[in-house]
């Protein structure tokens, strides 16, 4: 399977601008790449940037971004991973969907962990369950950004045998040492394939440098992409993943989880 991760550089608040850049990478890319088989992973609040605005950009799950994000999985066959500011009832959440080739709304995600440190829990009510979906054959543990600080939920999906996680995030410059670590912890403590997308660009006092990353179930680097508006791929294999699973038995011994 082939994982295509979308790094790019979203206006800040600006919808219409976003999906214009959005369509113009991934036109660019698939003209070059074939989709079949693949995943497009697109970074945290996918058109919005991450705003506190919760309540002037929520939309219900299945709007307007849904509705766009739908047109680019039918047209190019492919699995869309993406987020948006989801409104159900008076609650706002910091959404992931995942949307198949036949542009169904397959699962979605609610950040369970807001970042405090920047007041996102003011804004954004939390998610309170971990999602696993089904992407061609395989089990994909689903997160966003701040989450990757947190093992337990990671460990949750190792229990459960995810062979992929997938993390999406607005994760700053300043704290980039820690995302390449925590990333590659997660494969290897899980034993599983580690998709993390991440934004480049500017906004007030923060610079992103990207470093969407794919790591193996060891833990090796497959891809990385520092401070560039680029879609980096990799193909991945479960075989991989069921070779290290047996070869060292870990998640076996797992016992307080």
């Amino acid at each position: 399977m082939r994982l295509n991760l979308v790094q790019y550089n979203p206006v800040w608040e600006d919808k219409k601008a976003n999906k214009n850049s959005l369509i113009k990478l991934i036109s660019e890319h698939y003209a070059e790449y074939p989709a079949e088989n693949s995943v497009i992973i697109l970074p945290e609040l996918t058109l919005s940037g991450f705003t506190m605005k919760s309540k002037d950009f929520a939309e219900v799950l299945m709007g307007d971004s849904f509705k766009f994000f739908t047109g680019i999985a039918q047209n190019y066959k492919t699995h869309i991973i993406a987020g948006l500011i989801e409104k159900a009832e008076d609650q706002f959440y910091n959404t992931l969907i995942h949307i198949n080739p036949s542009g169904e709304l397959v699962n979605s995600y609610r950040k369970i962990h807001p970042f405090s440190y920047s007041n996102e829990h003011m804004y954004y009510s939390r998610g309170n369950k971990p999602v696993i979906t089904e992407i061609n054959g395989w089990k994909v543990g689903l997160s966003v950004c701040y989450d990757l600080r947190f093992p337990e939920l990671y460990r949750y999906y190792g229990k459960e045998r995810a062979e992929l996680i997938i993390i999406i995030a607005n994760w700053p410059d300043s704290r980039i040492a820690q995302w390449r670590t925590l990333l590659s912890a997660r494969a290897i403590e899980n034993q599983c394939y580690v998709a993390a997308v991440n934004r480049v660009g500017d906004y007030l006092n923060l610079h992103y440098n990207g470093y969407s990353s794919i790591f193996d179930p060891l833990g090796n680097e497959l891809a990385a992409l520092p401070d560039k508006e680029k879609i980096i791929s990799a193909d991945i294999t479960k075989d991989n993943v069921e070779q290290v699973r047996a070869k060292f038995p870990f998640l076996d011994d797992i016992f307080l989880i």
